[in-house]
Protein backbone atom coordinates (compact mmCIF):
# COMPACT_ATOMS: atom_id res chain seq x y z
CA UNK A 1 0.00 0.00 0.00
CA UNK A 2 1.05 3.38 -0.85
CA UNK A 3 -0.54 6.94 0.71
CA UNK A 4 0.29 9.96 -1.31
CA UNK A 5 0.10 13.10 0.16
CA UNK A 6 -0.64 16.39 -1.41
CA UNK A 7 -1.98 18.90 0.23
CA UNK A 8 -3.07 20.83 -3.10
CA UNK A 9 -3.80 17.47 -4.76
CA UNK A 10 -1.16 18.61 -7.33
CA UNK A 11 1.93 17.24 -6.46
CA UNK A 12 3.55 15.39 -9.60
CA UNK A 13 5.56 13.09 -7.67
CA UNK A 14 2.73 11.99 -5.49
CA UNK A 15 0.56 11.73 -8.27
CA UNK A 16 3.56 9.87 -10.11
CA UNK A 17 3.79 8.05 -7.22
CA UNK A 18 0.24 6.86 -6.58
CA UNK A 19 -0.23 5.84 -10.39
CA UNK A 20 2.96 3.41 -10.13
CA UNK A 21 1.57 1.90 -6.92
CA UNK A 22 -1.51 1.02 -8.63
CA UNK A 23 0.61 -0.34 -11.91
CA UNK A 24 2.38 -2.42 -9.52
CA UNK A 25 -1.29 -3.84 -7.93
CA UNK A 26 -0.57 -2.06 -4.41
CA UNK A 27 -3.36 -0.05 -2.74
CA UNK A 28 -3.67 3.63 -3.29
CA UNK A 29 -4.66 6.04 -0.95
CA UNK A 30 -4.36 9.88 -2.07
CA UNK A 31 -4.71 12.20 0.59
CA UNK A 32 -5.42 15.76 -0.14
CA UNK A 33 -7.07 19.09 1.43
CA UNK A 34 -8.96 20.05 -1.85
CA UNK A 35 -12.13 19.05 -3.13
CA UNK A 36 -11.69 15.68 -5.45
CA UNK A 37 -12.99 17.41 -8.89
CA UNK A 38 -10.54 20.61 -8.12
CA UNK A 39 -7.50 17.64 -8.29
CA UNK A 40 -7.96 14.43 -9.32
CA UNK A 41 -5.66 12.30 -7.99
CA UNK A 42 -5.04 8.09 -9.13
CA UNK A 43 -5.81 6.30 -6.34
CA UNK A 44 -8.00 3.56 -5.00
CA UNK A 45 -9.30 5.44 -1.74
CA UNK A 46 -9.72 9.63 -1.93
CA UNK A 47 -9.32 11.06 1.20
CA UNK A 48 -10.26 14.91 1.04
CA UNK A 49 -9.68 16.67 3.87
CA UNK A 50 -11.74 19.93 3.41
CA UNK A 51 -9.86 22.45 5.70
CA UNK A 52 -10.36 25.28 2.93
CA UNK A 53 -8.10 28.40 2.46
CA UNK A 54 -4.96 28.65 4.42
CA UNK A 55 -4.24 31.38 6.80
CA UNK A 56 -0.88 32.21 5.05
CA UNK A 57 -1.22 31.33 1.42
CA UNK A 58 0.81 29.25 0.29
CA UNK A 59 1.72 27.79 4.40
CA UNK A 60 0.28 24.65 3.70
CA UNK A 61 1.97 23.53 7.64
CA UNK A 62 -1.02 25.03 9.36
CA UNK A 63 -4.45 23.54 8.43
CA UNK A 64 -4.18 21.34 6.02
CA UNK A 65 -0.65 20.05 7.79
CA UNK A 66 -2.51 19.33 10.82
CA UNK A 67 -5.02 17.54 9.40
CA UNK A 68 -3.26 15.38 7.20
CA UNK A 69 -0.89 14.87 10.73
CA UNK A 70 -4.08 13.87 12.37
CA UNK A 71 -5.42 11.79 9.49
CA UNK A 72 -2.04 9.57 9.36
CA UNK A 73 -2.48 8.90 13.06
CA UNK A 74 -5.81 7.65 12.59
CA UNK A 75 -4.62 5.10 9.76
CA UNK A 76 -1.47 4.22 11.71
CA UNK A 77 -3.51 3.24 14.73
CA UNK A 78 -6.03 1.35 12.43
CA UNK A 79 -2.95 -0.40 10.74
CA UNK A 80 -1.85 -1.40 14.41
CA UNK A 81 -5.47 -2.29 15.56
CA UNK A 82 -5.53 -4.63 12.15
CA UNK A 83 -1.97 -6.49 12.91
CA UNK A 84 -2.89 -7.21 16.32
CA UNK A 85 -0.70 -4.81 18.03
CA UNK A 86 -3.52 -3.67 20.36
CA UNK A 87 -5.67 -5.32 22.87
CA UNK A 88 -8.99 -3.44 23.98
CA UNK A 89 -7.44 0.10 24.12
CA UNK A 90 -3.87 -1.15 25.08
CA UNK A 91 -0.71 -1.34 22.81
CA UNK A 92 0.16 -4.58 23.64
CA UNK A 93 2.72 -5.35 21.08
CA UNK A 94 5.26 -3.63 23.49
CA UNK A 95 8.98 -4.42 23.93
CA UNK A 96 10.40 -3.08 26.76
CA UNK A 97 13.84 -1.57 26.05
CA UNK A 98 14.31 1.37 28.21
CA UNK A 99 12.56 2.28 31.64
CA UNK A 100 9.53 4.49 30.43
CA UNK A 101 8.68 1.38 28.66
CA UNK A 102 8.85 -0.74 31.40
CA UNK A 103 6.87 1.70 33.66
CA UNK A 104 4.14 1.19 30.85
CA UNK A 105 4.29 -2.64 30.04
CA UNK A 106 3.72 -2.72 33.78
CA UNK A 107 1.37 -0.50 33.77
CA UNK A 108 -0.45 -3.27 31.38
CA UNK A 109 -0.04 -6.22 32.67
CA UNK A 110 -1.28 -4.82 36.35
CA UNK A 111 -4.47 -2.79 34.46
CA UNK A 112 -5.26 -5.77 31.62
CA UNK A 113 -4.24 -8.82 33.66
CA UNK A 114 -4.46 -8.06 37.18
CA UNK A 115 -0.62 -8.90 37.62
CA UNK A 116 1.17 -6.81 40.76
CA UNK A 117 4.43 -5.14 40.10
CA UNK A 118 6.87 -7.86 41.22
CA UNK A 119 5.10 -10.54 39.31
CA UNK A 120 5.39 -8.45 36.46
CA UNK A 121 9.00 -7.71 36.67
CA UNK A 122 9.25 -11.12 36.74
CA UNK A 123 6.96 -11.92 33.45
CA UNK A 124 8.88 -9.05 31.48
CA UNK A 125 11.90 -10.56 31.79
CA UNK A 126 10.94 -14.05 31.04
CA UNK A 127 9.26 -12.73 27.90
CA UNK A 128 12.51 -11.04 26.94
CA UNK A 129 10.56 -7.69 27.33
CA UNK A 130 7.52 -8.83 25.49
CA UNK A 131 4.21 -7.23 27.02
CA UNK A 132 1.84 -9.57 24.83
CA UNK A 133 3.66 -12.79 25.82
CA UNK A 134 3.53 -11.98 29.40
CA UNK A 135 -0.09 -11.09 29.16
CA UNK A 136 -0.46 -14.59 27.69
CA UNK A 137 1.40 -15.93 29.84
CA UNK A 138 -0.12 -14.30 33.38
CA UNK A 139 -3.81 -15.55 31.64
CA UNK A 140 -2.55 -19.14 31.27
CA UNK A 141 0.48 -20.10 33.73
CA UNK A 142 2.19 -20.83 30.45
CA UNK A 143 6.17 -20.79 30.17
CA UNK A 144 7.36 -18.33 27.64
CA UNK A 145 7.86 -21.53 25.26
CA UNK A 146 4.54 -22.60 25.46
CA UNK A 147 3.18 -19.21 24.97
CA UNK A 148 5.32 -18.35 22.39
CA UNK A 149 4.68 -20.85 20.27
CA UNK A 150 0.11 -20.65 20.69
CA UNK A 151 0.98 -16.55 19.97
CA UNK A 152 2.80 -18.03 16.82
CA UNK A 153 0.33 -20.54 15.58
CA UNK A 154 -2.64 -18.21 16.56
CA UNK A 155 -2.20 -14.68 16.38
CA UNK A 156 -1.12 -12.08 15.28
CA UNK A 157 -3.08 -10.92 18.01
CA UNK A 158 -3.58 -11.89 21.72
CA UNK A 159 -7.12 -12.59 21.58
CA UNK A 160 -7.31 -15.40 19.22
CA UNK A 161 -4.58 -16.97 21.55
CA UNK A 162 -6.51 -16.36 24.44
CA UNK A 163 -9.41 -18.24 22.81
CA UNK A 164 -7.65 -20.75 21.86
CA UNK A 165 -6.35 -21.40 25.33
CA UNK A 166 -10.23 -21.18 26.59
CA UNK A 167 -8.81 -18.00 28.73
CA UNK A 168 -9.72 -13.91 28.72
CA UNK A 169 -7.89 -11.10 30.61
CA UNK A 170 -9.72 -10.51 33.67
CA UNK A 171 -8.58 -6.58 34.98
CA UNK A 172 -9.25 -6.40 38.59
CA UNK A 173 -12.44 -4.46 39.34
CA UNK A 174 -13.72 -5.50 35.67
CA UNK A 175 -17.24 -6.26 35.71
CA UNK A 176 -17.65 -10.07 35.62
Amino acid sequence: ALVGIAAGGTTPYVLGGLAHAQNLGALAIALACVPAEQAPMPCDIDIRLLTGPELLTGSTRLKAGTATKMALNILSTGVMVQLGKVHGNRMVDVAVTNAKLEDRALRILRDLGGVQRQRGVELLRLSRGSVKLALLMAATGMDAGEAGAVLLAHGPGLRGALAACGVGLQPPNAPQ
